[in-house]
């Protein structure tokens, strides 16, 4: 039996603009294809294009669960999410494709 992994993730427009919860078995297939504009619908329409957050399951009906958990949620909570753990806003789409070199956040630098 294949090993799956799936994500929960929120894409934003820009810093505090509008948000879009979703579920997937490879965030960064479908990221792209919210970036490209591939499929109509909200992503499209409001130009929700940056992968803010992300969450790993390994069982789809949790993602899913969490996935509609989050959707309820109001927007304040759901900022305060993305901040917690992307305080810039920046775009994990790049980090997880290695398109761009990142520091190290730790603040031990090699000498």
């Amino acid at each position: 039996m294949r090993d799956h992994l799936y994500y929960v993730y929120i894409l934003a427009s820009r810093r505090n603009g509008t948000l879009y919860v979703g579920v997937s078995n490879d965030v960064l297939r479908r990221t792209w294809e919210h970036k490209s504009d591939l499929i109509d619908g909200f992503t499209k329409k409001y130009g929700v294009h940056v992968l803010v957050w992300y969450e790993l399951y390994e069982d789809i009906n949790l993602a899913i669960a969490r996935e509609k958990r989050l959707k309820r949620w109001n927007r304040a909570w759901k900022i305060k999410l993305i901040e917690t753990n992307n305080s810039g806003w920046n775009d994990l789409y790049d980090r997880l494709t290695g398109e761009i070199a990142l520091p190290d956040l730790s603040g031990s630098f090699a000498r």
